[in-house]
């Protein structure tokens, strides 16, 4: 079967050529499948070429596949002389459609994914429980038959029984009651909720942010499989959530919770009749009865109907319409995941397992595109860390002694082991904080305002043995707490038993408050405990230990789980899915990528595409500026940057700067902390004022609630002071400057197109601080990474342990010790984060940008540096017009004079 001509007829403009490359070489890669990855910068129309291509190339398939079914039921017998002819893909979609289920039909109400699979054994745990044993921690249980208890209404806290089966058995068994009923977080979420028909061919598009994915369903109405084909996007339940009273919590976890709880309660609200101990009865009716968003089955199937009918609608569309009908949009456009061609959703929801089984995705044969891919790996080992404080240790430990206090009398032997093995978890964990885990628990609270312990890290068996907890069967106690719903128990109590405390009579909203605050903090322990079950060498345990900075200050200590190793986490994906494409506008190093994500791919069986930009040469000034206006050599290295001398000449650049860059300029800093310094340096001496007479001020803030008002803020001043007769404030005015961070929450996705950005300034190289003990456990992962043979990988000359002082010099200890890989990783993570601020300011084809690396370190020579020069880092399209050497700040003031007035010449012609 030869390969279709590719049509790219849905390309909304006549496509530049790199554009009609683009395209060509990802439908060709389409056909073969694989793992490719497709580089086009930023402002090239990468979303468009992805669209137009990829998609076309589905239409094109599901036209050939229909006419090769329609050719095999006519023609039974031709199908073994084609099967030698196409790919395995495609037998298996034909077969697909040949040997239908007859009772397909009768499984549509069948259940989306419910969350996981029971997990294996783990041999290498000793088992603690002992069917004939309960674990030491007080008094001995009396026997359950010779008490009598009344439990009123809280009886709802009492978890069901459960029996410790053998080692090799799947851990515990419920023994449920008559007319009982017990559910993990996700079982009983999907009933009532009709499930269609799973489509085969499939398309997955997902970035990293909500508005990222927002910005690709725009791009995707500019063409005509906006129509043509059925698309969904699918958010989090804090995105999506319509109901006000769950929105009230505005955490996402809660958020999640609440939501899940809503649902178990859906079919509660019938009275239930409870045998007393003493042989009495009580009647209870739960408070809750379910969503009051998804209690109408019907507005749900309008919520699709309307959907079905518009052009493919984002995640503010869904929201807009769940509110329109009164229906949830999560669960409404979770219904429609099945039967569409092309799901949006973020990163997370595809890649993080028990997400995706969860929301039912089936990527058999399927399509994934994963936008914005420069950091991949990264992005995707932090979706599987997890992390818990010292607060939360507490309550959760305590909620644990109170439930245990109250209900161990009436628990069974199975329950008491279990519940008390978590209670000796949350004690040990709690000690390793407090940094004796041999002293008295309430003693060392008060010892521990006399420590300033900086980070640890370790590995988890290292970890287990620590602690004393390496007899412990984790695998199994992870299956009770899931099948159990000994969380929800334990929170709820606690809740009510401190409501009490407060007060006896509280409100309902605040025992959920409590509640909720519990359950997050058990979520976090439950999400350790989990993360210890991984392979030894999968990541490391972070201890960061409790601090008392001042009798006001203090710092909250936490036990962290970083993952290391994401190419088994990849391999499922990558495994089942026909073609995976990991598109952005800087992949390189693409090796890097490669042997952390899929090592076991050969180079020369990875697909790699990239291209160059639209803008011509003359509408790109980049510019390695080396000195100063006074001759000073810039410098901001880490122990020089915040010298006031250098502070100082960074100000008289910029004062010369805003005289010559006309409309809209950004000026890029390492970190909020250190804009925050430069800013105060620069207002105490004046430089500020004499910044602000040509140009308005606009800092960026912190907070992501700010940003879009700060935004069209920015835009708006610069529209009204540009020109030659500025609309408002002084008439020496002319645009504003921005003092942005690299990292920040404009440095990805926001565009300085045109006015917005006619020069970017990059103040120095921002590498990540060298005392961060998470990075430093990548780095020393990916040196490793280098070597076949574990005695060959280096021996990092530096304890785990890292004092407050010297971590800085213990993390470049570190980088010094790395022989290749590691100190590359730490190179790219920096050039990586200066390639997306730059790339900001240069949009479309007639768009022109000035762009400025302030540092002689990028002009230096790369057999001079400590680690390898960063400019050979930079995008092509930047590097081979980057003016590297210039004698001094007078040069390159005449080069900008130059550049600006050909450029705005050229536009008003």
């Amino acid at each position: 079967m030869g390969e279709l001509e590719p049509d790219f007829s849905a390309f909304p403009f006549k496509p530049y050529s790199i554009q009609k490359d683009f395209m060509k070489s990802l439908y060709s890669f389409l056909n073969k499948g694989g793992v490719g990855m497709f580089e086009s910068p930023t402002g090239t129309g990468k979303t468009l070429s992805i669209i137009s291509s990829a998609l076309q190339w589905v239409v094109d398939r599901k036209e050939q596949m229909k006419s090769e079914t329609s050719r095999v039921l006519d023609n039974p017998k031709d199908q073994c002389v084609s099967d030698d002819e196409e790919p395995d893909w495609m037998k298996d979609f034909v077969l697909a459609k040949t040997n239908l289920d007859p009772d397909k039909n009768k499984k549509k109400d069948k259940k989306l994914g419910s969350g996981g699979k029971v997990l294996g054994e783990k041999k290498s745990c000793r088992d603690l429980f002992n069917d004939n044993e309960d674990v030491e921690l007080g008094e001995k249980v009396k026997k359950k038959s010779d008490i009598k208890v009344e439990l009123s209404e809280e009886e709802e806290f009492l978890v069901e029984e459960y029996e410790s089966d053998d080692e090799n058995g799947d851990g515990v068994r419920l023994k449920r009651k008559a007319g009982g009923n017990s559910s993990s977080d996700d079982d009983d979420e999907e009933d009532g909720l009709n499930v269609e028909e799973e489509e085969d061919l499939k398309v997955y598009f997902c970035s990293r942010t909500h508005s990222q994915l927002s910005q690709f369903v725009k791009e995707l109405r500019r063409t005509v499989f906006s129509t043509q084909l059925n698309v969904v996007s699918l958010g989090s339940r804090k995105n999506m959530c319509i109901n006000e009273e769950v929105l009230k919590l505005n955490n996402s976890a809660r958020i999640n919770e609440r939501c899940l709880e809503l649902q178990k309660n859906k079919n509660s609200n019938v009275s239930k009749v409870k045998v007393q101990a003493d042989g009495g009865r009580i009647r209870r009716t739960k408070a809750s009865a379910g969503c009051p968003m998804l209690r109408k089955h019907k507005l749900q199937k309008q919520f699709k109907t309307e959907a079905s009918e518009q052009d493919a609608l984002d995640i503010e569309d869904l929201v807009l319409l769940g509110n329109k009908i009164g229906t949830c949009p999560y669960y409404g456009s979770r219904k429609m995941t099945p039967a569409a061609d092309l799901v949006v959703l973020p990163y997370q929801s595809l890649l993080f397992k028990s997400a995706r089984e969860s929301l039912g995705l089936k990527l058999k044969n399927s399509i994934i595109i994963i936008d914005e891919a420069h950091n991949l790996a990264d992005s995707l080992t932090s979706m599987y860390d997890s992390r818990i404080f010292f607060s939360q240790l507490e309550k959760v430990h305590r909620h644990l002694e109170l439930y245990f206090e109250r209900f161990r009398n009436l628990l069974g032997a199975g329950n008491r082991r279990y519940i008390q093995t978590l209670m000796v978890l949350t004690r040990a964990f709690l000690k390793v904080l407090l940094g004796d885990k041999d002293s008295n628990l309430h003693s060392l609270g008060e010892k521990s305002s006399e420590q300033n312990v900086s980070d640890s890290s370790m590995a988890i068996n290292d970890f287990l043995f620590l602690l004393d907890i390496d007899n412990i069967n984790l695998v199994k106690l992870h299956h009770y707490i899931k099948e159990s719903n000994i969380i929800h128990k334990v929170s709820g109590y606690g809740a009510k038993r401190v409501g009490l405390e407060r007060g006896g009579d509280i409100l309902n909203d605040s025992v959920s408050v409590v509640e909720g605050s519990t359950l997050s903090g058990f979520q976090a322990f439950v999400s350790i405990l989990l993360s210890l079950t991984n392979n030894d060498g999968d990541g490391r345990i972070i201890i960061s230990r409790r601090r008392h900075l001042n009798s006001v200050q203090k710092e909250d200590g936490f036990i962290k789980y970083v993952m290391l190793a994401g190419e088994k986490i990849f391999s499922e994906v990558v495994e089942q899915a026909h073609a995976v494409v990991l598109a952005g506008g800087t992949l390189q190093p693409i090796e890097e990528t490669r042997k952390r994500l899929f090592p076991w791919l050969l180079p020369d069986k990875l697909h790699f595409f990239s291209c160059g930009h639209i803008v011509p040469p003359e509408s790109i000034l980049p510019i390695a500026v080396s000195h100063g206006p006074s001759s000073m050599s810039f410098d901001f290295s880490y122990s020089s940057r915040t010298s006031p001398n250098m502070i100082e000449e960074l100000g008289r650049l910029l004062c010369n700067l805003v005289t010559v860059v006309p409309e809209g300029m950004v000026v890029f800093f390492s970190s909020y902390e250190y804009e925050a310094q430069v800013h105060d340096a620069w207002k105490n001496s004046g430089t500020l004022t004499r910044i602000m007479k040509k140009k308005r001020l606009f800092r960026e803030p912190r907070s992501n609630v700010d940003v879009d008002a700060f935004l069209r803020e920015y835009k708006e001043t610069v529209i009204n002071l540009s020109g030659n007769h500025p609309k408002e404030g002084p008439v020496s005015q002319n645009g504003a400057l921005l003092l942005a961070v690299v990292g920040g929450k404009i440095s990805e996705g926001i565009n300085f197109s045109d006015g917005m950005g006619r020069c970017v300034v990059m103040v120095g190289l921002p590498y990540p601080s060298p005392s961060d003990v998470e990075l430093l456990e990548r780095v020393k992962h990916i040196e490793g990474l280098g070597y076949s043979n574990t005695s060959d990988t280096p021996k990092f000359g530096v304890s785990n342990k890292l004092a407050n002082g010297d971590a800085a010099q213990a993390g470049f200890s570190v980088l010094k010790s790395c022989n290749r890989r590691g100190r590359e990783y730490y190179e790219n993570l920096c050039m990586k984060a200066v390639n997306q601020s730059i790339g900001r300011v240069i949009r479309h084809a007639k768009d022109y940008a000035a762009i400025l690396l302030v540092d002689s370190r990028y002009a230096s020579n790369p057999s001079q540096m400590s680690f390898s020069h960063s400019a050979n880092k930079l995008p092509k399209w930047i590097k081979d017009r980057l003016v590297s050497s210039t004698q001094n700040y007078g040069e390159v003031h005449r080069q900008l004079h130059q550049f600006f007035k050909f450029n705005k010449g050229r536009c008003n012609q």
